[in-house]
């Protein structure tokens, strides 16, 4: 067995890891342009947190589904296999919007492809790592995730300062790197497993009562975690005016980049944390650093603050999203991993919703400072009540 980082940590982790590389990259290189294309094509900011929340909650409540027929038929890969071909597919046809009601329709038809993949995905993750760092396995798998974003969105930059394509033209190169993410999939072996009859319990019935607590209060922490387009759209709404136009859609870009390397590079050692002292206490840390966070997108409006609030974004990303779900697996039982991690991912992808329409609404019709104070209310309010739940 291998020593060091990699010590019971299976070779499937590494190639989902590289597929998930790939899929970011491509992914990534969509995600910054992605609110500043929606507005060009005449969408508002109530119609950014509808593309935002609505793609993320229709895509995961097949989550929860795709988990549990994981657990049912003892078969993983074809649901993880057909969600990253269902988003490739979208993201072709979405480079050739012209309307913002055509980001709706095929951003949420390849968050659907998200939602097929990403419990199965999760729980291959898990059934190939010993207990013991399975919080580092997810680190891993989110650090190589993220580094492929950090490459996207980098890349999106450069083909936009330098060679100044157009939107569509970013979109439509995204599509073509999707597909080469599903080769390296080929490669991976999941575990032979019996079919679980395990009826229609899909959702909270059948869980352990501590996971159900726990998968409340992350969402909680969702229903202010709205949609990442509100804190570049702050960005590009100081800046324009303050440089030139061009400027003003590259240097969110850059600082979306920053996020994203932030994000890299503290996945592993968030994972290694939660495996040292506690999935709770690294959950505490990330729902505290993410109210405080919003408060300094609400108040602050500088460079260098935007410098040091997306920095600290993204560390607010490594340190809750792969520890939520090592913590699910931690709390569920083996065969009812995949429907554990699925009723998380739904609970919390249909609290997207909401949370971004109601940090749309807040945006356009008081003022965008009031998005990130309701942000860091309930960011902070998830943290007093995990706290609560740990006594």
């Amino acid at each position: 067995m291998k020593r060091g980082l990699f010590r019971g940590i299976g070779i499937n982790i590494l190639l989902l890891g590289i597929v998930s590389f790939l899929t970011d990259l491509s992914s990534e290189m969509m995600m910054p342009i992605l609110p500043m294309f929606i507005t060009a094509l005449g969408g508002t900011a109530f119609v950014v947190g509808l593309i935002g929340g609505l793609g993320d909650s229709i895509a995961s409540i097949l989550k929860v589904f795709s988990g549990y027929w994981s657990d049912r038929y003892g078969k993983r890969k074809p649901f993880v296999f057909s969600g990253y071909a269902v988003s490739s597919v979208a993201k072709l046809f979405l480079a050739f919007s012209t309307l913002w009601q055509h980001v709706l329709i095929f951003r949420s038809v390849e968050r659907v492809g998200k939602g097929l993949r990403d419990a199965p995905r999760d729980a291959i993750i898990a059934d190939s790592a010993l207990t013991e760092v399975r919080g580092t396995a997810f680190g891993i798998h989110r650090a190589m995730d993220t580094a492929g974003a950090v490459g996207g969105s980098l890349l999106a930059f450069l083909l936009f300062w330098f060679l100044g394509l157009e939107f569509k033209t970013i979109i439509l190169v995204c599509a073509i790197i999707a597909f080469f993410a599903l080769i390296p999939f080929y490669r991976v072996r999941e575990t032979k497993r019996e079919p679980q009859e395990i009826g229609l319990s899909i959702g909270f019935k059948g869980l352990p009562r501590r996971l159900k607590g726990f998968v409340l209060i992350a969402t909680t922490f969702t229903l202010g975690n709205f949609t990442y387009m509100f804190f570049i759209l702050r960005a590009q709404d100081f800046f324009t005016g303050v440089v030139s136009e061009r400027a003003a859609f590259a240097i969110p870009i850059l600082l979306y980049v920053l996020y994203n390397t932030v994000y890299a590079l503290f996945s592993i050692p968030s994972g290694m944390l939660s495996d040292r002292i506690g999935r709770c206490q690294v959950l505490l840390l990330g729902y505290t650093l993410f109210g405080l966070t919003c408060l300094g997108f609400a108040f602050l409006d500088s460079l260098a603050a935007f410098i040091v609030l997306f920095t600290l974004y993204g560390l607010v990303y490594a340190l809750v999203e792969g520890t939520q779900r090592a913590f699910v697996c931690d709390l569920a039982s083996e065969e009812l991993r995949g429907t554990a991690l699925g009723t998380l991912h739904t609970c919390i992808s249909l609290a997207a919703l909401p949370a971004s329409l109601i940090a749309g609404a807040l945006w356009q019709h008081i003022d965008p400072w009031t998005t990130f104070v309701y942000g860091c209310a309930l960011g902070l309010t998830a943290a007093a009540l995990l706290k609560v739940w740990l006594r």
